[in-house]
């Protein structure tokens, strides 16, 4: 091998730390963000919490609304960068890649709070599960055993019931194994084998007599409430609640009797609602059928849901938008929502002594200083970004703020990354998981983005219009006469849009809402 010495010239894209911090809150989600600051202010001692405004730190802000270079831009987008250390002016400079608009003359009042609770839709199987009652708000008090039973879970119910029966000892351990094997929604989901030889292993006697011993735990643990729980599918499920209404007398006993024998075949065939085949196969007529099916829709195919502890995903908005003025031109009034803004600024008497102390251990707790400033003011420029995107969206849907989801534009990320003099992967963070409380509803930046279908006059109609519009038509249809897929593509064309049965199909499906001969009134 011979040694020697070469020239090179390459192009070499580095990143400040101060900068992937930047890059990186701005696409934090609220509750990311309040992690975030909570872990650095156990990390960083330069760092409280106030309650008032914090104030601006003064890196580069005044350069926040000069326009972005090219390179810079570049910089946003490239995915692979290597982060370095240089001094603190260059640092300064680089990390206003990403401008952040300043404060308006007037600060606006904060007012509401626009949060949308959100449920789910289980559709027309069951009813949902109950919100538990574990918050105190004011001067309520809760009692402690209703706080229990608010809380009480789908085993400790079945427990309690287990223990009002005269049980011997074996048959009560494996009645407590079964429930204990139970999963969330209260099938039994492992054979009875599988589980004994978890328990005894290779013993084929000791397998034969837990197989047993289960055997007569399951058809106890079919009595008790909720009716259906230890079903090892959706039939059994469905065929244990049917036998419990039929011996309440709580139902007819035709229904009854011809919903069982629904049960008793392939469970695809009550999915597809394939009457005519089912009437075939229970040997009854397509009325009966029908009848036993509208019985069966009325039946928990989850005993035991409502026993999950369901999370409450409660949307904090980051924006609040309300409406101002009145007349035929009404403004709106774009602000960021308070509560989400984390109220930090840089600890006085700490930063005063560091000043006053030059000992030991001095540079790197000025390093923490600085990196404490940085925070705040990428927390401040964070925001500032936020709102700008916002005030540029609400300008360009103003008709869906005056008329509603009907009279939305098509809007991409590239034409509000121009308006801005931004990169449009920072448009993209700025949108993800963000969301803007409007007189109609909570909803994420990027629902206002859609994209453009062709009108028969040569304009352009939105995707999120063109999907409010499929959702009028089908909620207003006739539910004998269900709407088909083509049968909406016409009527959008009578419209003047221009939109292909698959597209409508795409558009069906992301609404969740179900083909048309699912339906179809029984």
């Amino acid at each position: 091998m011979k040694q020697g010495l070469s020239l090179r010239v390459s192009q070499h894209l580095a990143l400040t730390p101060q900068l992937q911090q930047s890059i990186r809150l701005l696409q934090l989600s609220t509750l990311e963000l309040s992690q975030e600051v909570e872990q650095m202010l156990d990390d960083n001692p330069f760092l409280e919490l106030t309650q008032e405004e914090a104030p601006r730190e003064e890196f580069g802000l005044a350069q926040s609304d000069t326009p972005v270079r090219e390179d810079d831009r570049e910089a946003e987008f490239t995915p692979d960068f290597t982060a370095s250390a240089p001094d603190a002016d260059r640092a300064a400079s680089t990390s206003e890649a990403e401008p952040a608009a300043t404060a308006e003359a007037e600060v606006p009042d904060w007012d509401g709070d626009g949060s949308n609770e959100v449920v789910p839709d289980d559709g027309e199987w069951g009813g949902e599960a109950p919100a538990s009652r574990n918050n105190l708000s004011g001067d309520e008090q809760m009692d402690a055993t209703e706080l229990a039973r608010g809380q009480e879970s789908l085993q400790s119910h079945l427990h309690r019931q287990a223990l009002s029966l005269r049980l011997c000892a074996e048959d009560s351990a494996a009645l407590r194994f079964l429930i204990e094997s139970l999963n969330d929604d209260g099938y039994l989901e492992d054979g009875f084998e599988d589980l004994a030889r978890g328990l005894a292993g290779d013993d084929e006697e000791q397998v034969e007599e837990l197989v047993h011993r289960f055997t007569v735990a399951l058809s106890l643990l079919h009595h008790l409430e909720p009716v259906g729980v230890g079903a090892r599918n959706l039939a059994e499920c469905l065929s244990l609640q049917l036998r419990a209404l039929k011996a309440a007398g709580a139902a007819e006993d035709a229904p009854c009797h011809t919903a069982l024998a629904i049960c008793g075949h392939p469970i695809d065939l009550l999915a597809r609602r394939d009457v005519k085949r089912l009437a075939q196969l229970c040997g009854a007529t397509e009325a009966q059928v029908k009848a036993a099916m509208g019985l069966i829709t009325r039946l928990e195919p989850k005993p035991g849901r409502r026993f999950v502890d369901v999370e409450r995903n409660i949307v904090i908005p980051d924006v609040l938008v309300t409406k101002i003025g009145r007349g035929n031109q009404p403004r709106f009034r774009v602000q960021l929502n308070p509560d989400v803004m984390p109220r930090l600024r840089v600890h006085d008497i700490y930063a005063g002594a560091l000043k006053s102390h030059r000992g030991e251990g001095h540079q790197a707790l000025q390093q923490r200083l600085q990196e404490a400033r940085w925070f705040i003011k990428n927390i401040q420029q964070r925001f500032d970004t936020i709102l700008r995107v916002s005030n540029a969206i609400v300008e360009r849907q103003k008709s869906f703020f005056v008329h509603g989801e009907l009279a939305m534009r098509p809007l991409v990320l590239r034409e509000i990354a121009d308006e801005l003099g931004l990169h449009e992967s920072t448009i993209s963070r700025v949108t993800t998981a963000k969301y803007m409380a409007t007189p109609y509803g909570t909803f994420e930046l990027k629902y206002f983005f859609g994209s453009a279908l062709g009108t028969e006059t040569g304009g352009n109609a939105s995707s999120t219009a063109v999907r409010a519009l499929i959702r009028q038509f089908v909620a207003s249809e006739n539910l004998k006469k269900p709407l088909s897929d083509s049968q909406i593509s016409e009527m959008l064309k009578e419209q003047g849009i221009e939109c292909a049965r698959r597209t409508v199909a795409k558009y069906r499906e992301a609404l969740r809402i179900a083909p048309a001969n699912l339906r179809k009134a029984l």
